[in-house]
């Protein structure tokens, strides 16, 4: 935190950071648009709004944008008060302290009773504003109504603003919303020349790094220290049968020996299930499927009456041998069957994992994963019992024996550490329990996220796993990072067990399910002994995040979940489950990131692709293709070749929602006729329409300005 000074100040009571500042600022570029909002508010009578919240991801430019604000503030008179909220506790009593402190106050004095008493406008920045999401509520609720109108608040951070402040109708008038973008080109030329970077080398430097400011300033630097250089940006580093025989041969049927596969293949038979897994095929299926229009009714009632098939509460499992004979022949004898029987399977758990939630959503994903028990890796690794414990959130009595089951088998200083993130984070504790309520085993998810970065830098294990996502992995606005700080039975530690398969079980629900997640960590103590599970289930050995407490070294795995989402990881595992050597791994490329282009940048690119509309070989160039509103629909690691329809259907689908409007219809026939069914020129798409020819360049410019608006909007999320 830090109070700002007006510009004068004498050279005895300047500071080196008055020096910095200065420095800082002239190599300032760009914002122009920010900046005139900011200084017309100040400059209004009466503040056209309260709150303005800039948010964008990081190295975006946020800090520095505000100390630009900080400058301004000054020369309007308007002194300004920054806040870094790194450094702030986010509790109400804390932040009120740092305020206080800014203003030189001293008890009696009040924060609230000052400003009130300070007629003239003054301005309060607050930076890294993430950091202070336990108190969005408060100081929207409370801290902020409680302030003078005359004074400005500016939050910055890297997430929009929750839900809740565009469901409030006060807010919804007095707050404005400010996503920042990339630098546009020229704005970055301009500032490659502050740095003197040569200037035949912008272009490549402009490709690389779209204008994102802090790549910029990181090219710049090498610049600096090697002037001669020729950026390269390749260079720059980047820093997964025999046993019935007999029985199989004499089935009254081929409906009757796929019922008997399907059943050996998933872990209980429940009628539905196999109904689906024997549905009959079309023409692009199978061409050997074997199933007639069997009933699955009676097909089911036969399974229920064999000797080795067994019931339960849960459905139908044949004998341990007797399945393992059963899928060992189909899958030698018809290889073509059994991918199909695999894919139908997965599809009804797929579906089902939607429908369902709690424990019911738990055993539905247990089916799931037990898909890939064919594996021998996967095998060893995983303990198919159920009903050995019952997830159960934490509770304040579990503290103590939790955080004695970590110095049982990790010592005494990660129990110290445990002891704190249980404290801090007990929502995100699963504790299993056995039969009279005892834990027996936990697993600690950590929302980095959420963590102040006083709570990361305490815990070695955290430090090391923020810095990665800083250097290669950074969080966008909304998303989510997940450490599996502790996880243990208290029996068993992590060895392989009943809990252990419960907790890793717990982990893939949460990864396929949680909404924003971007990135997962997952320590061991040892893992050697889980390389090839994690390399099968395509973890990442992420060796810069190892970290060592008392003595004792983890090793870490992870997951970037935008460059290879739930479905497409779901995929790559059934893909590696049928293969016919399942144990070999076949590690994906890595997918490119998302490139957030500024206004212009983005404008230009919609324009190209409606150009490029009807040539798909022309839009594989297109930036758009790694911009946010590509990725949703697509997935981070699509293919190129997934990515151009998905561009051409938002280009499509933008053009058409011109029709809603009767102004707007003309817009969208002159797109149709130009870009979407194109005529052989434009001067016959305006006798198509029946317009002169100026007449139509006029709605043809205007609809594609409308197409890009729209676009534009979808891609920071209005």
């Amino acid at each position: 935190m830090q109070t700002r000074f007006k510009d004068g100040a004498s050279p005895t009571t300047a500071r080196v950071t008055d020096r910095l500042a200065k420095v800082r600022r002239s190599w300032f570029v760009g914002r122009a648009g920010e900046i005139e909002l900011f200084q017309s508010a100040l400059a209004s009578a009466e503040l056209p709004f309260q709150v303005l919240y800039l948010f964008g991801p990081g190295g975006v430019g946020k800090t520095t944008l505000l100390g630009e604000f900080a400058a301004v503030s000054d020369k309007n008179q308007a002194p300004a008060i920054s806040v870094d909220a790194r450094n702030v506790e986010p509790s109400p009593a804390a932040f009120i302290r740092v305020l206080e402190a800014a203003l030189g106050l001293t008890p009696p004095q009040t924060f609230f009773k000052a400003l009130a008493s300070r007629r003239h406008r003054r301005v309060i920045l607050v930076d890294t504003y993430e950091a202070l999401e336990p108190l969005d509520a408060w100081l929207r609720d409370v801290f902020l109504p409680e302030l003078p109108q005359h004074v400005l608040v500016v939050l910055a951070g890297r997430n929009p603003p929750a839900p809740a402040w565009r469901a409030d109708p006060g807010w919804q008038r007095l707050l404005r919303v400010l996503p920042l973008r990339n630098l546009m080109p020229e704005e970055s030329r301009t500032y490659l020349e502050k740095r003197r970077v040569p200037a035949d080398q912008h272009q490549t430097v402009l490709d690389f790094t779209h204008g994102h400011p802090l790549a910029l300033s990181l090219v710049a630097d090498v610049y600096a220290q090697r002037p001669a250089i020729h950026f390269q940006p390749e260079a720059a580093p980047d820093v997964v049968k025999t046993l019935l025989e007999q029985f199989v041969q004499k089935v009254p049927g081929p409906a009757h020996r796929a019922a008997l596969e399907a059943c050996a293949l998933v872990r209980v038979t429940t009628e539905p299930l196999l109904a689906q897994m024997l549905r009959q095929t079309d023409a692009a299926a199978v061409s050997a499927d074997p199933v007639s229009t069997q009933g699955a009714h009676e097909l089911f009632e036969w399974l229920r009456d064999l000797s080795f098939v067994e019931s339960s509460a849960e459905g139908l499992f044949p004998h341990d041998l007797a399945r393992e004979a059963l899928i060992a022949d189909v899958r030698w004898r018809n290889p073509d069957w059994y991918r199909e029987l695999h894919n139908r399977a997965r599809l009804y758990y797929t579906a089902r994992l939607a429908q369902t939630h709690g424990m019911e959503q738990q055993r539905v994903l247990f089916d799931y994963v037990f898909l890939h028990r064919d594996n021998p890796v996967v095998r060893s690794m995983l303990e198919w019992q159920t009903g050995s414990g019952v997830a159960d959130a934490m509770r304040a009595a579990d503290l103590v024996p939790l955080v004695a089951m970590v110095a049982q088998h990790e010592g005494a200083a990660s129990a110290k550490l445990a002891r704190q993130w249980l404290e801090r984070q007990p929502d995100g504790v699963t504790v299993y329990r056995d039969d009279k309520g005892e834990p027996i085993g936990f697993i600690a998810m950590l929302a980095l996220e959420r963590a102040t970065p006083v709570e990361l830098e305490a815990d070695p294990a955290t430090r090391v796993a923020w810095e990665y996502l800083r250097r290669h992995a950074p969080l966008r606005s909304g998303e989510l990072a997940t450490h599996y700080r502790f996880w243990m039975a208290r029996d068993t530690y992590q060895n392989v067990s009943a809990v252990q398969t419960m907790i890793f079980l717990h982990s893939v629900r949460y990864q396929l399910t949680t909404p924003g997640l971007a990135f997962h960590f997952l320590p061991c103590a040892n893992p050697e002994m889980w390389a090839g599970a994690f390399a099968y289930a395509n973890l990442a050995r992420l060796a810069e995040t190892d970290f060592e407490i008392g003595g004792r070294r983890y090793g870490v795995y992870g997951h970037d979940w935008r460059v290879e989402p739930p479905l497409a990881w779901l995929a790559l595992l059934a893909e590696r489950e049928v293969a016919a050597e399942p144990q070999v791994i076949a590690v994906p490329a890595r997918a490119a990131p998302i490139i957030v282009l500024s206004q212009p940048d983005f404008g230009a690119a919609a324009r190209v692709a409606l150009h490029d509309y009807s040539r798909p070989e022309h839009l594989r160039a297109n930036p758009l293709l790694q911009s946010r509103i590509v990725t949703e629909k697509t997935g981070p690691g699509a293919a190129t070749a997934e990515r151009v329809p998905a561009l051409q259907m938002l280009l499509k689908q933008a053009a058409e929602s011109l029709q809603a409007s009767p102004r707007d219809a003309k817009l969208y026939r002159a797109l149709f006729h130009t870009y979407l069914q194109p005529a052989a020129t434009q001067e016959q798409a305006a006798e198509i329409l029946d317009l002169p020819f100026s007449t139509f360049r006029r709605h043809l410019k205007s609809g594609i300005d409308s197409v890009t608006e729209i676009l534009w909007h979808q891609e920071i999320g209005r």
